[in-house]
């Protein structure tokens, strides 16, 4: 199968891309850098091509992906600076990503017949309640600027595709870019106490387990809505940042603080950020394993 893999330069499309080709698919990866700026992976089995694109370009879009002729399309691409997506000079650029480019996206996978994947967020719901979101639940009305980008470039990609699978993902890290538990572990090696939000709850998302399962998805057409996250349980950030100084040997003091006490996210964030992931074992698909064993593995691996 050929895959065409978009945002290569961060921590999923970089894993998917690793995943895809150490299965022995054909990927073609891109970014909007001009040549590719991600971390060296040593169980990266063989170098995928890279091409510089623009993805609100539309033109560029469909140049590319009619040139390539991918049987599939993995759209990692996003902009994730959710705090910095409220910047009103920001807002115009953040729909020309997360929304028109993943619609340019999916008007190119139609002319070319690809499958198309796309990953989305918790962020689409509201974050209001305790009962985990569900993958066909309809009750949008997202807190913030990124999340209103992100649910309309699901409604693009549902509204032009048939083949289409659209993956929610909450509390992302990976090996190549900047993520909660590096920002963290370096704080903490420089301060006796750190604060963190007990009043969020919802489970991480390890790049590497997850970009097992994108391809397992991409390979079937099985399609439609899913959420995918690591097992091990719901959690809080405040319980997430305990384990890993745990396992990492840091002995900084992590204090517990309600959202409200922490005061510093210029984004609303979502206080319910649970994800029901029951559908993917439903259609088959193999879970993530415990965020804690994944927590465990990325520290081995990213050698902070």
């Amino acid at each position: 199968m050929k895959i065409f893999v978009t945002g290569v330069g961060g921590q999923l499309g970089h894993d998917v891309v690793n995943s895809a080709v150490s299965r022995g698919h054909e990927c073609i990866g891109c970014d909007i850098a001009e040549k590719y700026s991600g971390v060296a992976d040593k169980s990266a089995v063989v170098t995928a091509p890279y091409v510089q694109l623009d993805i609100t370009d539309r033109n560029a879009v469909q140049k590319a992906i009619t040139e390539i002729k991918p049987d599939a399309i993995i759209h990692c691409a996003a902009w994730t600076a959710v705090d910095a997506a409220e910047d009103e000079e920001n807002r115009v650029k953040v729909d020309a990503i997360n929304h028109l480019g993943t619609q340019y996206i999916a008007d190119a996978a139609k002319s070319v017949d690809a499958k198309m994947l796309y990953l989305s967020t918790d962020y689409v719901f509201d974050g209001k309640g305790e009962r985990p979101w569900e993958p066909d639940d309809k009750c949008y009305a997202p807190l913030n600027v990124y999340g209103q980008s992100k649910l309309d470039g699901e409604l693009s990609v549902a509204n032009t595709l048939e083949k289409y699978f659209i993956v929610r993902i909450a509390w992302v890290f990976g090996l190549n870019g900047k993520n909660f538990i590096k920002t963290m572990i370096n704080v903490g090696k420089t301060h006796d106490t750190v604060r963190v939000v007990n009043d969020q709850i919802g489970t991480p998302t390890y790049t590497h387990d997850l970009a097992r399962l994108l391809v397992d998805m991409i390979e079937t057409d099985k399609y439609g809505y899913y959420h995918a996250t690591n097992e091990g349980g719901y959690i809080s950030w405040y319980d997430l940042c305990v384990e890993f100084y745990r396992q990492y040997g840091l002995e900084t003091k992590v204090i517990p603080v309600t959202t409200v006490e922490y005061g510093l996210s210029k984004a609303a964030r979502p206080f319910n950020s649970r994800l029901d992931k029951s559908k993917l074992v439903e259609a088959g698909f193999k879970p993530l394993p415990t965020w804690q064993d994944a927590v465990s593995r990325y520290l081995k691996e990213a050698q902070l």
